[in-house]
């Protein structure tokens, strides 16, 4: 094993155990020292010197305001040795009311801004002073309340913590990272955490259930609304972790939309940057316009303008919700210092019950001390009226003798401090109505003690003081909550396709498997220009923002999105770019339209069924198993059906054999193989010596063109009687001459 010598090399240590200390050393000062709040005040260490620097420099409420530059030069010269950038950052964010829900320092000059909270001016620039709600930390400083530490250099003392008044903890929350934790507590509305506070004052096994009808949830500094559940939010102080969800307020104004409250810590020139970008991308073609109309008086106003009247407003607001920061999620875990000194997660009964004994403990203190400062004021009075009451004579030996300290102890049975202060009184003191003052002090001191030891001897006293001095506090800043608790349904994104207008293509297939997309519906396929031994295969007619659907000869579907497709004015690109059919495969069909449109899909070896477009549909690139094929047999191009029970399948095999009937006697399938069409030989099916060659789906006022090399066969709908028959017949064959079949058409009727 490593060692590692001391300089004097009388000591070894395995390096591994040095090394394990020296950075468990580190974390706990990281933990303590630095990142995590205690229970008690709320502060970080570097938030509570600077509040405690501000207050020994005379920065009070009332105070004329100091450059900051004096301040943090006092904080890390006296009290935090670390970087003045960090320091004053530290102190920013107790200014800014946007941060802070109740700020603990009022400055002038540039101090940020919401849209850009690191904004702020240098420290040379500002001034500062404390404001007000810094007196609820700071009023007891001074009473014995707490441990004093010495400083960085053991020069000076500073309070190991501040006397909150309020559980200042979760007022105005904190964010903090450590070694291994981390800490992220929402602020609070000061009215409704001291109704909770006092609530459990009054009832000590109350739980967090009951704390939550007092303490609805977070309230950030800003009118956004918080639209996590109830539940949800209770179950968060339940176990001291979770989430919430906040989402910005919006009003309709004049066909406009007009944004005007943001969640916490967002910025408005964020929000604008990302809607623009999704206009610029062409993914909110609803909205026409976006401007920022945020001044003095309306610090967030953003507006929207749709395209139209016609525009839902609510839905445009959904999609923004949902691929905006206008709804965001915030982090929360309550993990503090506790009053042990240790850092763990709290739940909220056990944060508010911990901040309660800590502030008994506090009071305690204060009353104690000023229970002691009494004791000794009447001690000194009492010798102060006795030597009143022998003037002459204490004049005298103070004149005669050479220790007239201890003269005054012999002689009136003084005590020490007694004859100190006696003889530290001056001459004025010694007035003719100075008898009738220190009477009437003695008297006030006397009521003022008994009061005191009658407090700290009652627990119900000194919870009912407690009471109090927090309803105390609520009169002097409590207000109402900024944050309303609303619950919302829960955003959705607008779906790609009814982000594309509707526009009318004509999709097109090659035999080689190029795809391309020509708008409008009058093209025709055929005239296109093609690669070089490429021709014309398939086409489909449908909108820009439908699917475009490929069946491949093994029966597998694949969808491509019809708006990225290229432009027919090109010969289109290789639809296997995209898509991941199996080796062997190739595109049979092309089809387009709604989700609920009929289609029928077939192999040559004569089954298929009835399925819709929805069936066909997948996200997978390798495609989806719609059609079960034979083994050595191929799927047909699916032919659309519009009406089930209106509709006949002609289907003609490549032996010249046709049969016809009605489509509704094929079952209705989201995939699989089907039922027998025609009957084909299975041998033959296999060894290809017979398949199908064309199926057409077709009504009564169509009809069917045969061509067999340079002849042609017109049939009309009556002319197919000769051929109808029951499902999975053999059919009739063609007459002579055309038996031998090129290629089927169907004609549409009028």
């Amino acid at each position: 094993m490593s060692e590692i010598l001391t300089p004097e090399a009388d000591e070894q240590l395995p390096l591994k155990q040095f090394t394990e200390k020296a950075y468990l050393d580190y974390s706990m000062y990281v933990i303590l020292d630095r990142a995590l709040p205690h229970v008690g005040d709320g502060l970080k260490p570097v938030q509570r010197r600077i509040v405690y620097a501000m207050s020994e420099l005379g920065l009070k409420a009332s105070a004329k305001y100091k450059k900051s530059a004096r301040t943090v030069g006092d904080v890390i010269g006296k009290f935090h040795p670390h970087g003045d950038s960090a320091s004053y950052e530290a102190m920013v964010l107790m200014a800014q009311p946007f941060s802070y829900r109740y700020p603990l320092v009022d400055g002038q000059g540039n101090w940020g801004s919401q849209d850009d909270p690191k904004s702020f001016a240098a420290m040379r620039y500002t001034e500062a002073r404390l404001a007000k709600y810094s007196e609820v930390l700071l009023s007891e400083l001074g009473q014995g309340t707490v441990e004093w530490i010495p400083n960085f250099d053991g020069t000076l003392d500073e309070p190991k913590i501040l006397p909150a008044r309020v559980p200042n903890v979760l007022l105005n929350g904190t964010t903090g990272i450590a070694v291994g934790m981390a800490t992220d507590i929402p602020p609070h509305n000061l009215t409704e955490v001291v109704d909770a506070t006092i609530y459990l004052l009054e009832n000590p096994k109350a739980t967090t259930a009951d704390l939550c009808k007092f303490i609805l949830g977070p309230d950030m500094p800003t009118d956004a609304e918080i639209i996590t559940p109830k539940k949800e939010i209770q179950q968060v102080y339940e176990s001291g972790r979770g989430s919430i969800k906040m989402r910005a307020t919006w009003i309709k104004e004049e066909g406009d939309i007009v944004i005007t409250a943001l969640p916490h810590q967002v910025s408005g020139a964020k929000i604008l940057e990302q809607i623009a970008a999704q206009m610029q991308a062409k993914k909110l073609p609803m909205v026409e316009d976006l401007r920022d109309e945020s001044d003095h008086e309306n610090p967030v106003r953003l507006v929207v303008t749709p395209r139209s009247n016609r525009i839902d407003c609510d839905a445009v607001m959904n999609h923004l919700f949902a691929t905006t920061d206008l709804e965001r999620n915030y982090r929360i875990n309550l993990n503090v210092i506790g009053i042990d000194g240790k850092p763990a997660v709290k739940p909220l009964a056990k944060m508010l019950s911990e901040w309660l004994s800590f502030r008994m403990v506090t009071v305690r203190r204060r009353l104690q001390h000023r229970l002691d400062w009494v004791e000794r004021r009447l001690h000194l009075l009492e010798g102060l009226l006795i030597a009143f009451l022998n003037l002459d004579e204490v004049i005298d030996i103070i004149r005669t003798h050479d220790e007239p300290k201890k003269e005054l102890m012999r002689r009136f049975k003084l005590s020490e401090d007694q004859a100190d202060y006696i003889l530290d009184t001056r001459l004025r003191q010694l007035a003719r109505l100075e008898e009738m003052k220190i009477r009437s002090e003695q008297e006030a001191l006397e009521k003022e003690r008994k009061d005191l030891e009658g407090i700290l001897g009652s627990a119900r006293r000194l919870k009912s003081l407690i009471k109090k001095e927090l309803q105390q506090v609520v009169e002097d800043f409590g207000d109402a909550r900024r944050s309303p608790i609303v619950e919302r349904a829960e955003a959705q994104a607008f779906d790609e396709t009814e982000l594309l207008t509707a526009d009318p293509v004509t999709v097109v297939l090659s035999q080689k498997g190029w795809i391309r997309a020509a708008k409008g519906h009058e093209i025709d396929p055929a005239t296109l220009n093609y690669k070089s031994g490429d021709s014309f295969k398939a086409a489909a007619r449908g909108k820009s923002n439908q699917p475009t659907i490929l069946l491949d000869s093994s029966g597998r579907s694949y969808v491509m999105a019809t708006h990225t497709l290229p432009s027919a004015r090109g010969q289109g690109e290789p639809a296997t770019g995209k898509l991941n059919p199996p080796a062997g495969a190739n595109f049979e069909g092309v089809v387009m339209g709604a989700d609920s449109q009929k289609v029928l899909l077939a192999s040559d070896a004569g089954y298929g069924f009835v399925g819709s477009l929805a069936d066909m549909q997948t996200k997978n690139r390798a495609g989806k198993a719609t059609l079960s094929v034979p083994k050595n047999c191929r799927a047909l191009p699916p032919q659309y059906v519009n009406d089930v029970n209106k509709s006949w399948l002609a289907a003609i095999s490549s032996e010249g054999r046709m049969l016809a009937f009605k489509v509704s006697e094929l079952p209705e399938m989201s995939k699989g193989k089907g039922n027998k069409i025609i009957n084909i030989p299975s041998a033959k099916a296999a060894a290809r010596e017979e398949y199908v060659l064309a199926l057409l789906v077709i009504t009564e006022k169509d009809s069917v063109k045969i061509v067999s090399g340079k002849r042609h066969l017109s049939l009309k709908f009556k002319d197919l009687e000769h051929y109808m028959g029951e499902r999975g017949r053999r059919g009739n064959k063609l007459p002579r001459g055309f038996q031998n079949v090129d290629h089927v058409e169907l004609i549409a009727g009028e």
